[in-house]
């Protein structure tokens, strides 16, 4: 076959090959092209460019080599440079970037879907790669950072056009110990010089970041934050009461506690429920829109490439591993409701092992809670507002792991959970003890949610959750 075996050097194929790809006979045709480059991007795959300068500082063919010569990328970085430790201001890290989504169309091939709306989960990726940046802004360098934890997400104006967004945030809380709070936002983009309004941001949302050597990997101090106004006072206290809640959740959560006399009560008369179902002298039958929790899982297996890694060269970018999930949760929740979803918040969730590249992440998304629910404590059969038009809150709980290749140990990397609002009337039923605990601890996640959201919005039914009828370019 003509061509086989044959060595033609790219410049020369780029001289005689047309933009067609059609031969033009050795002679040089000066039509536009595309070009071939020598270097590769500099960026992490997926994220928007004004948040990506200088994450990766080599080609990843370069890292590799250094890391099979059994090279530390992340302490050769920073082993020569020194740790400042001298207290910073909330203005020292504030960043700002302007996503020209209204003015560039090309960008919506990453941040549109096929059916015209927002893809949160590369917002959501986007503000993992902002954290990075505004996170070295208050360490300075000598340290080796990580996302250690993410804070819950709601959206508070959906966005009802295409239109620019601006990312903007800043380091809120750090008491000088090796945790850093940063607290980023999204709104949509007035013009230069023009403030912006409450009514302007889609969400807020709080990384927890912490600070490790280079070479050991231990935690180590970073600068304190000094306050400058009582507003920033006011955040600051804010943040550290934030840090105090989390701590006393851990000695409520499941793992640590059975669950209570009301829930215990729940989960037997679910458990009768259950029983009634297949009983056959018993009239009950279980309804089609009742559906076992086993039956409602997805799950993804995918192999972590090296366009997706942070800029300590051997681990994935933590926002691309959020992304994964966010969508998979997604994805569960339309094929177990059959209707779009829209989605409503993300709960907190801690980032437990790193990904590492080269390695299999493996996703598993479950229905694990809606809202009506199947039975009250009570007993009862709780019913919508509207059983005209119902609406259901789906709560998603998304759990990752990750293997070598070679499918050795698993590690758990983290527990994510979604809810989202479907335009139909489903329900969720539990049958072994340990979805029985997973539904439990959704439910508390749902209340404890609705709390916050009230104490958040006392003054707006924003709360509310969304039919996806409605006018909302967000998912």
């Amino acid at each position: 076959m003509a061509g086989i075996g044959v060595r033609v050097p790219i410049r020369r194929l780029l001289v005689l090959t047309s933009p067609s790809g059609v031969s033009t006979g050795g002679r040089a045709q000066l039509l536009p092209r595309r070009c071939l480059h020598g270097t590769a991007p500099r960026h992490t795959d997926g994220v928007f460019r004004g948040l990506s300068d200088n994450r990766l500082p080599m080609p990843w063919i370069e890292a590799w080599r250094l890391q099979q010569e059994g090279k530390d990328l992340a302490s050769d970085e920073a082993r020569s440079q020194e740790r400042d430790l001298t207290p910073k201001k909330m203005s020292d890290s504030y960043h700002r970037v302007v996503l020209p989504l209204g003015r560039d169309p090309w960008l919506s091939d990453t941040y549109i879907n096929s059916s015209g709306h927002i893809r949160l989960g590369t917002i959501f990726m986007d503000l993992d790669a902002l954290s990075g940046i505004i996170v070295y802004k208050h360490t300075g360098p000598g340290v080796t950072t990580v996302t250690a934890a993410l804070d819950r997400i709601t959206i508070a104006h959906p966005l009802t056009e295409i239109c620019d967004l601006e990312y903007s945030g800043q380091v809120t809380y750090a008491s000088g110990r090796s945790s850093v709070e940063i607290t980023c936002k999204v709104a949509r983009a007035r013009d230069e010089g023009e403030p912006s309004r409450p009514e302007d941001v889609l969400l807020t949302c709080t990384f927890t970041m912490v600070a490790l050597d280079p070479t050991t990997k231990k935690p180590v101090n970073i600068p304190r934050l000094i306050c400058s106004t009582p507003e920033e006072e006011r955040i600051f206290k804010a943040g550290e009461a934030k840090a105090l809640a989390k701590k006393k959740k851990l000695k409520t959560s499941l793992l640590e506690t059975e669950p209570n006399d009301p829930e215990s009560a729940l989960i037997h008369k679910i458990w009768l429920r259950q029983l009634a179902y297949h009983d056959p002298n018993n009239s009950l039958r279980q309804p089609a829109n009742v559906i076992a929790m086993s039956r409602t899982q997805l799950s993804t297996a995918s192999i972590m490439q090296p366009q997706y890694r942070n800029r300590h060269q051997t681990m994935i970018f933590g926002g691309f591993h959020l992304k994964q999930t966010f969508e998979l949760a997604f994805c569960c929740a339309a094929s177990f409701a059959h209707a779009r979803p829209t989605f409503i918040s993300a709960d907190p969730c801690t980032f437990r092992n790193p990904v590492p590249v080269g390695s299999v992440l493996y996703l598993t998304a479950t229905i694990v809670y809606t809202d009506p629910p199947l039975l009250e404590e009570d007993g009862s059969e709780p019913k919508h507002k509207d059983p005209d038009n119902p609406v259901t809150r789906l709560h998603v709980r998304v759990d990752s792991k990750v293997r070598d290749v070679e499918h050795g140990n698993a590690k758990p990397t983290g527990q994510f959970n979604y809810t989202f609002s479907v335009p139909k009337d489903v329900k969720v039923l539990p049958h072994t003890y340990q979805e029985y605990m997973m539904y439990i601890d959704a439910r508390r996640r749902v209340e404890l949610g609705d709390v916050q959201d009230r104490l958040d919005h006392a003054d707006s039914e924003l709360q509310r959750p969304q039919s996806a009828e409605n006018v909302n370019l967000t998912e």
